[in-house]
């Protein structure tokens, strides 16, 4: 094991029965801790989301008052991909499709 000082704090996501995709995005935050910069903005690129993650994500933002800034840094993604999820699901004049993967 490459951290075994971290399997303790994981332990509570590992052991569910069902693993989705927001508690990998909490293990590797957990597990990443403080990593270089440039690295981790190269690994966002490289993300795509499916509905359901898009919506818990949006869920977060509802129940805990946040701001799109405020929702991009805590998920660390793009502004621009919260602001686009949010047309693409709650907006009746933009049609996208979305069978396709977000950003």
């Amino acid at each position: 094991m490459k951290y075994p000082e971290k399997e303790e704090l994981c332990r509570h996501i590992l052991t569910k029965k069902n693993i989705e995709p927001l508690d990998i995005i909490c293990l590797s935050t957990i597990i990443a801790g403080n990593e270089n910069r440039e690295r981790i903005r190269s690994n966002q690129k490289l993300k795509s989301y499916d509905k359901k993650t898009i919506f818990q994500i949006l869920d977060y933002q509802k129940k805990y008052n946040l701001n799109n800034t405020e929702l991009a840094k805590h998920f660390k993604l793009s502004r621009n991909s919260v602001a686009k999820w949010k047309k693409a699901f709650f907006s009746t004049e933009n049609e996208m499709a979305l069978d396709k993967p977000f950003y």
